[in-house]
Parts: structure tokens; sequence; C-alpha cells
């Protein structure tokens, strides 16, 4: 029984870390129709802003969950004024030039730290029993933050003024502007929640993962796997690829090891994209957000 929990405990802790690096991605790519090729590298950024101002002496939690959400969202600002804005509905345009920017970012931060060795900082919490195994406090907590960050996602979207606009904007941005939005700025805003959102992830998962300028990589194939697998609908399609998605992988990684893992959710993507090619929500859940 001991096991049973202690599997069952890492099972939804790779379901949350699915859902956690693909959340900032859904907002963009899901509302904006945005391929942002960078996304990884908005996720390395988080996790280097919280060994920077971790090893000088900052709070983790403050930096964790408001330091990396931050400056993250700020480079997401500037990206997009900058560079996205004028990109928009040149989706094979856009593709290439976040690309450039993944590439510029990684080559300006291995160019500060280095490109060989993984910067790390201890998880906080320490290990909890489960009779006769141990888990990390730390990635149960993280758990419960996935799960509370997806509410307050939903509950902005829903109850909002600034969510409904965003939503209404993404779907017809000519009668929002007619009826006296500021596309722009909508579009400014959303961008910079999406990558506020990814910083965060980073930020939280650096404990755990370490982080190198290349660490990116190692994030965007799952990410953009679970929201094309989720489809149109932004958390009820990320949250059941995730599911899903991480499951498979988990009892996988469980039974035969950590690189069988990757590939069954590898070839669980392609199946069930191959049956449901408008991914799960696509063909279930048709008309949630």
């Amino acid at each position: 029984m001991d096991l049973v929990a202690a599997v069952g405990l890492q099972i939804l802790y790779g379901i949350a870390n699915l859902a956690l690096i693909s959340l900032g991605l859904a907002i963009i790519f899901g509302m904006m129709r945005v391929i942002n090729l960078a996304h990884g590298e908005f996720l390395m950024l988080g996790g280097y802003t919280v060994v920077v101002a971790a090893n000088a002496g900052v709070n983790i939690w403050i930096a964790m969950l408001i330091l990396a959400p931050l400056v993250v969202g700020v480079i997401g600002v500037v990206v997009e004024r900058l560079l996205i804005r004028w990109l928009y509905g040149r989706m094979i345009d856009t593709l290439l030039a976040t690309w450039g920017l993944s590439l510029l970012f990684i080559g300006l931060v291995t160019s500060i730290f280095g490109a060989s060795t993984a910067t790390t900082i201890s998880p906080p919490l320490g290990v909890i029993s489960i009779g006769e195994y141990t888990s990390s406090a730390y990635e149960l907590l993280l758990i419960g933050i996935t799960a509370a960050l997806g509410i307050a996602v939903f509950l902005a979207l829903k109850m909002t003024n600034l969510g409904l606009v965003a939503r209404g904007t993404m779907q017809n941005a000519e009668m929002a502007s007619a009826l006296g939005v500021s596309t722009s700025r909508i579009y400014m805003i959303t961008f910079g929640v999406g990558a506020a959102v990814t910083g965060l992830a980073g930020g939280l998962l650096a404990p755990v993962t370490g982080v190198l300028p290349t660490i990116g990589s190692v994030y965007i194939a799952k990410a953009f796997i679970t929201v094309i697998s989720g489809g149109a609908a932004i958390l009820a399609g990320t949250a059941s690829a995730s599911v899903l998605l991480g499951g498979v992988n988990g009892i996988a990684a469980f039974l035969t090891g950590p690189t069988i893992g990757e590939v069954a959710l590898l070839l669980t993507a392609i199946v069930l994209l191959r049956l449901m090619p408008r991914g799960i929500t696509g063909g279930i859940f048709r008309k949630s957000l």
C-alpha cells in the first residue's frame, strides 16, 4: 500500500509538472495562435531569476512566486511590443522570429553563466515519509500550486472583465475594436500574462531540475505536445492532456524507466491526434474554456 501511495504521488507530480510547463503556452498559443518557440527559454529565464535572486540572499519563496513571473512577464511585454505585434496572423513568420529569439536568449545566458554546468539551488521543505518510502515535500507542494494556478487562470478568464474582453478580442478583434477596445493593449497584456505564468513555472521547477541555458529544449517539446493534444480549449485541454500524457509517462517510467516513459508519452500523443485530430477538447469538451 505504501508503494502504491508513493507511485501515485509521483504520477500526480508528473501530471502537475506537465500542466505547469504548458499553461503559459496554452494562453499564448491557445488564445493568440502565436507559435512561441521561445517558450522554453521563458521557462529557463524564470529559473535563472530564482537562482540569481536566491544566491543574492533573496528569500526563495519571494524569488519563485514574485520575482520570476514579474521578470519574465516584463520580458514578455517587451518582446510583444518589439517583435510579436508586427507578426499577428503570420504564423510562419512568428515561428521563425521566436526561434531566432530563443537562440538569442540562449546565447546571452550562455555568455553570462556558461554552458556546461547546471546552476542549482536546494529544494525547500525537505522530504516526507510514506511508510518505507520517502518523497519530496516540495514536489507535493508543486501539485497544490499547479492546481491553484489553474483555478486562478480559470477565474481570471471567466469572471473578470479583462478576461472576458481578452477572450472576445481573440475571437473577433475587429468587432472588439469597433466596440472601443484597444486590441493592441489586450494583445500585449495577454502575451505578458502568458509569459509571466511561464516564468512562474520555470522558477518553481528550478529547485527540482536545476537550470542550464539549453534547458528550454527539454520543456518545449512536452509543452507543445500537451497543448496541441488538448485541443482548442485553453484550460480543459491542457488539464485533460496533462492527465492523460502525464499519467502514461508516469506509469511507463515506473515500470520500465524514464526513457521509455518519454517514448510512451510521445506515442500516446501520436495515437490521440490520429484518433482526435482536433485534440481532446475538439472531440469531447467542445464548449469548455
